[in-house]
């Protein structure tokens, strides 16, 4: 399955099948959330939430590709990914697009 985020497949013509998404909500664990905790004092990157983030991306871009798939796509345009708190401790991370189908 060909992503991409720009509109278009350059030099392919393409019809579109329908908006496909994919999301999930990942939540901290203790051990992440104390170490975060002691990363804020001294500052830098929080390489567990980092690691956290990057799963929950390839879940959601998995999940985005089922979808596409069971449509008959070949690929997907004007993929984005966006990120949202759902709850103290909670973060979902979806990853939307256009699937379609490559006519020539």
């Amino acid at each position: 399955m060909k992503l991409v985020s720009i509109d278009t497949i350059p030099g392919k013509q393409i019809e579109a099948l329908g908006i496909v998404k994919g999301t999930v909500v990942q939540s901290k664990n203790i051990g992440r959330d104390f170490m975060a905790g002691m990363k804020t004092l001294v500052g830098g990157e929080i390489a567990g939430y980092t690691e956290m983030l990057n799963e929950a991306r390839q879940i959601a871009t998995k999940r985005m590709v089922d979808e596409a798939e069971s449509l008959g796509a070949d690929a997907i345009v004007g993929v984005r990914f966006g990120s949202s708190a759902v709850m103290q401790g909670a973060a979902e991370v979806v990853a939307y697009g256009t699937a379609v189908k490559i006519i020539c």
